[in-house]
C-alpha cells in the first residue's frame, strides 16, 4: 500500500489532537464504508492487465469539533482504499485535517484541506490547489488533500483569501496490472525544476465576489504545476514525471439568468514551453417539474479549449472538444440523480461517454453506478492508452 511518509506523520499527529478532544461533548463523528466493483468487459491493452471486476474496500470517515459559541473548528477526514487487483491503487490519504478560525471577517486555517475553484462540468480548468487523485480515477474528479495556510478577509468589496503551500503532492498513478494506466510503466523517479518539492513554496491569492446575478472569481498561482510532463527515457524505456514552476491567473464567472446558467472559466500560464490560455465556456438550462412532477432537467453544454505547447507542455484531451449532457434530477425522498453526457474531440472525433447514477435506500445507504466508454480514440490523443478501458462502477455506501 502507497501511503506518503509526510501524510502518514500528519495523520498520527491530528489523531492525537483529535483523541486530545474525544471527551468534549461537541466531537461528531460520519463518512461512510463502501464496497466497490469496477468492471472492465474489453480485454487489456497492454500486458500484465487483468480483466474482469476490480474490487475495492472504500472508507472516508470525517471527525469534526466544534464548540458552541468558539471560533475553533477542527476536522479530521482521512480516505482510504484498498483494492485486490492493482497493489498500486491501494492508498491513504488524508483529505481535510486542519484548525480554522473563524471570527467576524477573519479566517484563518493550517493544516491539510481540499479547495474547489470553478463552474463548468466538463472540465475544472481553474482549479489548481490540490492535486489531482488518479489512482481513483481519469476524470480528475478526486483530489488529494494539500497541506496549506490560509487568511481570508470578507467585507462589502468581496473575499480575499492568501494560500501559502509549504508542501507538493506527487501524483501517483495505476501499477502495472491496473486498467486505466499509462502505457509505459511510471518511474519512482521525479524532477522537479525547483530541484526538490521541499524547496519550493507554493502561493496564491484569489478574489471572489457576488454582483447580483454574477459570480466571479479570479486568482493568481505561482509554484509547482500540479500537471507534470511524462517525459520518456530511453535507457529505461519508462515515463519520468517532471514538475515545472508555473505562474498562473485564472478566471470564473457564473451568470444566473431564471432557468439558465451561464459559465466560463479561463487561465493564462507561463512555465511550461510558450505562454498559453486556455478556456472551457457554456451553459445549463433546466426545465423544472416535467410532466406535473417534481423532476428537474438540467441541459448542459459546453466548449472546451486549449492552446498550449504539444511538446513542453503537459498533454491533454481538451484541446478543442465540445461537452453535451443531460442532468434528471427526480427530487424524491431518495435523492435520485441522474448525469449522462458525452465530450467529443472537433478534429479527430474521439469520445468519452458517461452516466452516473446516484440513489439513496433507506436511511443509511446510498448506490452509485458509473459507466464509461472511449469511443474512436485517435492514436495522438492522450486518452489512447485506455481505448479498451471501458468499465461499469458499482459503489455501494454505508453512511454513519
Amino acid at each position: 500500500m502507497m501511503v506518503n511518509s509526510k501524510t502518514l506523520f500528519s495523520l498520527l499527529v491530528i489523531i492525537g489532537l483529535m483523541t486530545s478532544l474525544a471527551q468534549a461533548e461537541s466531537i461528531t463523528l460520519s463518512g461512510y464504508v463502501a464496497i466497490e466493483n469496477r468492471f472492465f468487459w474489453n480485454d487489456p491493452s497492454y500486458n500484465g492487465q487483468k480483466s474482469g471486476p476490480q474490487v475495492s474496500v472504500v472508507t472516508e470517515p470525517e471527525v469534526r469539533w466544534k464548540d458552541s459559541g468558539s471560533p475553533h473548528q477542527f476536522i479530521l477526514a482521512p480516505f482510504l482504499r484498498v483494492d485486490a487487483m492493482d497493489d498500486e491503487r491501494s492508498h491513504l490519504d488524508i483529505r481535510e485535517g486542519f484548525w480554522r478560525y473563524n471570527k467576524g471577517s477573519w479566517e484563518v486555517l493550517a493544516g491539510i484541506n481540499k479547495v474547489f475553484w470553478g463552474v463548468t462540468e466538463s472540465r475544472h480548468l481553474v482549479d489548481i490547489i490540490n492535486q489531482t487523485d488518479m489512482l481513483e480515477d481519469v476524470d480528475q474528479e478526486e483530489k488529494l488533500g494539500q497541506p496549506m495556510i490560509m487568511v481570508g478577509h470578507s467585507g462589502d468589496i468581496g473575499e480575499l483569501q492568501f494560500f501559502l503551500m509549504p508542501f507538493f503532492r506527487e501524483r501517483d498513478y495505476p501499477g502495472s496490472k491496473g486498467r486505466l494506466r499509462a502505457p509505459l510503466a511510471i518511474s519512482e523517479q521525479t524532477v522537479y525544476q525547483s530541484g526538490a518539492e521541499e524547496r519550493h513554496l507554493d502561493f496564491a491569492l484569489r478574489f471572489s465576489q457576488y454582483y447580483g446575478d454574477w459570480d466571479l472569481g479570479a486568482y493568481y498561482f505561482r509554484g509547482t504545476g500540479r500537471e507534470p510532463r511524462l517525459v520518456r527515457d530511453p535507457d529505461s524505456n519508462q515515463l519520468t514525471a517532471y514538475y515545472d514552476v508555473i505562474d498562473q491567473a485564472g478566471l470564473d464567472v457564473q451568470y444566473t439568468r431564471e432557468a439558465w446558467l451561464w459559465k466560463l472559466e479561463g487561465i493564462i500560464r507561463k512555465g511550461q514551453g510558450d505562454t498559453f490560455a486556455a478556456m472551457v465556456g457554456g451553459f445549463e438550462y433546466t426545465l423544472y417539474q416535467l410532466f406535473e412532477s417534481t423532476s428537474d432537467l438540467g441541459l448542459l453544454v459546453e466548449y472546451n479549449w486549449d492552446g498550449r505547447d504539444k511538446i513542453d507542455a503537459p498533454a491533454t484531451s481538451f484541446d478543442n472538444d465540445i461537452f453535451i449532457g443531460a442532468r434528471f434530477t427526480l427530487n424524491d425522498s431518495q435523492d435520485t440523480t441522474l448525469l449522462i453526457g458525452a465530450i467529443t474531440d472537433v478534429e479527430n472525433r474521439s469520445t468519452v461517454a458517461s452516466i452516473e447514477a446516484e440513489r439513496r435506500i433507506g436511511e443509511s445507504f446510498v448506490l452509485k453506478v458509473q459507466a464509461r466508454s472511449f469511443m474512436n480514440i485517435d492514436l495522438a490523443d492522450p486518452l489512447w492508452s485506455a481505448k479498451n478501458d471501458d468499465f461499469l462502477n458499482i459503489n455501494l455506501q454505508y453512511h454513519f
